[in-house]
């Protein structure tokens, strides 16, 4: 099952960390409707991106795998936070609740193993 949820997140926040790292116009875009520089938004892309490494680490070091998962988990509830602020209407926030989640059920799977 952790296996799993790695690959599925692994497949959400590498693509989206390096975007962001890239400063891509449709990061630039959504960096901007939530009022965020894009040097801010860089260092998201690359705690997303050191996220992903943690969580592969992890498979074999349970306790930094679930660091991992839990600052992602933090950094997804802060994004639902950023558009609520932002008034985006609440389903603009779900995928960010959806992935904290996710996130959290790693750091549970691994602590449970570990």
């Amino acid at each position: 099952m952790r296996t799993v949820l790695v690959v599925v997140l692994a497949l959400v926040f590498l693509p989206l960390g390096l975007a962001k790292l890239l400063a891509l116009p449709f990061m630039r875009e959504a960096a901007a409707h939530l009022g965020m520089s894009v040097g801010l938004y860089r260092v998201v892309g690359a705690l997303e991106v050191a996220g992903v490494i943690g969580l592969f680490i992890g498979l074999v070091a349970g306790p930094l795998g679930a660091a991992a998962a839990i600052g992602l988990a933090l950094l997804m509830a802060a994004a639902a936070g950023a558009h609520l602020r932002h008034g985006d209407p609440p389903v603009r926030a779900l995928p960010a609740v959806v992935l904290a989640v996710a996130a959290l059920a790693y750091a549970g799977a691994t602590i449970s193993v570990g």
